[in-house]
């Protein structure tokens, strides 16, 4: 059975519900745990006070993180993609690079920077300023994962603004609306998806991280379950806590499908082009250089700048561990690669086939990225000893768990691609007798690239910040910079931490600095000549 020209999605469907079953898996575990205290007793864990405080601490942080990241992405994508930014390309390469910086590191930075011996209060002494009091609890845990965090929205969006028809704002513009009604009438709109994919995976990285929440002392399910799984010889408590972390992921995604539409956001034609700058910002345009400024100064440039005072502070103990560095990029990598393709599928199907089967698909797709990476590392600990002991502390084993649990960064930018391109010209390289490879391969995978490209970045850079299941399920003897980072910190030994942490964030800043600067600086297609009513179009 065919629809429109395209093969039934039975073998699409099957191939992403063995995705979606397989990054369940961890679930397993936490069932087996959870059943073992019988179900009174597991409600009883699940609705005490102390799970009540833990659920409103991790929904106020993860609301909190997620409506200031959209505040801080959209705007940046914009300016960063449609007006004449000083320095546009720049913006663009540093607004995305607070990605690199892993959450733990961010925290200290913001620890070290500070407080009474901090690096501000010793910058801002000479002026008069006293000493720059350090957030913490809900503050700094909201400061640090808005910072980290941003990019998740960010790149998505800019992918979509790339991805829009210029003909629909050129339409909008010579219908006489001025700039501010087409973006709000026509731009933001089709931007939903990628803001709400976005904003997903911001407030499931807020659900989820650990390193923020403990180093500034805010109590989360993250937090909490962590500390039962290292204190306690019955971790049954602490499945029951991850399980209602999982119904909580679950809630958020449901609330962020219910929100998603049914409208359809591609233009029905393949332009192959970039919607050229809107017009002149005029004065503004240095206010929007500011922005840029202000937002990379407190994301990136302050957690950097603590990790070269370490670095000096440290001398020669501050030097990057090149092995570790190369089992960085080697996991990550193969992570990346096996996540994307993935991705696919489940991609495919929940933007070309919406429906039941598919909200079901994706949602299981998206449950790993929220179990704290200490869950999902002691699930397949279990699995593995007891049902394939072959893999356990194999590379095999790690990069499963990292396509667990960084699956829905793939997914979510997939996806969004994959909506702006119009169904119809799948249809008509079908209908020209080209085959299902051929009509990916040359329809289907250079329209949808820079989803694709924001995707395996996403994994490639979360994957070699990722620290819980890389200590417990990497192979004996392969140390990656975040177990370098962690072996260190955790014996208070910032300075010698300073290396890797200084090796980690510049390997990670490479790939993406490439990617995004490679976007940023492509060919653009020149203006097309204005309509007859072209008199009609405001100018900023």
């Amino acid at each position: 059975m065919t629809a429109g020209g395209r093969r039934s999605p039975t073998t699409l469907a099957l191939w992403a519900a063995l995705v979606a079953v397989a990054a369940l898996a961890p679930l397993a575990y936490l069932f087996v745990r959870a059943a073992d205290a019988g179900l009174g007793d597991a409600l009883r864990v699940a609705t005490d006070e102390t799970a009540l405080h833990l659920l409103w601490n991790s929904v106020v942080l993860a609301v909190a993180v997620t409506i200031t990241c959209v505040a801080i992405a959209v705007p940046l994508a914009w300016l960063t993609t449609r007006p004449d930014l000083p320095g546009r390309t720049m913006w663009t390469v540093l607004t995305a690079l607070p990605l690199v910086v892993p959450s733990y590191i961010a925290a200290y930075a913001l620890i070290g920077a500070t407080g009474p011996s901090g690096l501000l209060s010793d910058w801002l002494e000479p002026l008069g300023i006293g000493t720059v009091p350090r957030p913490d609890g809900l503050a700094g845990a909201w400061a640090v994962l808005s910072a980290v965090s941003y990019p998740y929205v960010l790149l998505p969006v800019r992918a979509a603004l790339l991805g829009l028809d210029p003909s629909l704002e050129e339409a909008s513009r010579a219908l006489g609306r001025s700039p501010r009604e087409t973006f709000l009438r026509v731009v933001l709109p089709h931007l939903r998806p990628a803001v709400g994919a976005g904003g997903l995976l911001v407030a499931l990285y807020a659900l989820s991280d650990f390193g923020a929440v403990s180093l500034t002392r805010y109590d989360t399910f993250t937090r909490s379950i962590f500390l039962e799984y290292r204190s306690s010889f019955d971790r049954t408590p602490a499945a029951v806590l991850a399980l209602v972390l999982v119904v909580l992921c679950v809630l958020v995604l449901a609330a962020e499908t219910r929100t998603r539409g049914r409208g359809a956001y591609h233009s029905g034609r393949a332009t192959g082009t970039r919607a050229r700058p809107v017009a002149a910002l005029g004065r503004a345009r240095w206010g929007g250089a500011a922005a840029c400024a202000v937002a990379v100064g407190a994301a990136l440039v302050l957690p950097v700048l603590v990790v070269v005072t370490w670095a000096t502070r440290g001398g020669g103990g501050a030097d990057v561990a090149w092995e570790a560095a190369l089992h960085s990029v080697q996991a990550s990598l193969v992570a990346a690669v096996v996540t994307v393709a993935a991705a696919w599928p489940v991609s495919y199907l929940a933007a070309r086939f919406p429906g039941r089967l598919a909200r079901l698909v994706e949602g299981g797709s998206f449950v790993g990225h929220v179990l704290p990476g200490v869950v999902v590392a002691l699930s397949l600990v279990f699995l593995g000893t007891r049902l394939v002991p072959s893999l356990y502390q194999t590379q095999a084993l790690l990069t499963f768990a990292y396509v667990v649990l960084f699956l829905p960064l793939a997914v979510g930018a997939l996806r969004t691609s994959l909506l702006q391109v119009a169904p119809s010209l799948e249809d008509a390289s079908r209908s020209l007798g080209e085959r299902w490879w051929g009509t990916w391969r040359r329809v289907t995978l250079p329209l949808v690239r820079p989803g694709a490209a924001a995707g395996f970045a996403l994994v490639f850079l979360t994957a070699m910040k990722e620290l819980p299941a890389t200590l417990l399920l990497a192979p004996t003897g392969f140390n990656t910079l975040a177990t370098e980072i962690w072996g260190a910190s955790a014996e208070a030994f910032f300075a010698r931490a300073a290396g890797p942490a200084r090796g980690l964030i510049g390997l990670a800043a490479v790939p993406l600095a490439l990617i995004v600067a490679r976007d940023a600086g492509g060919k653009r297609a020149r203006p097309r000549q204005p309509p007859a009513t072209a008199g009609m179009i405001d100018t900023v």
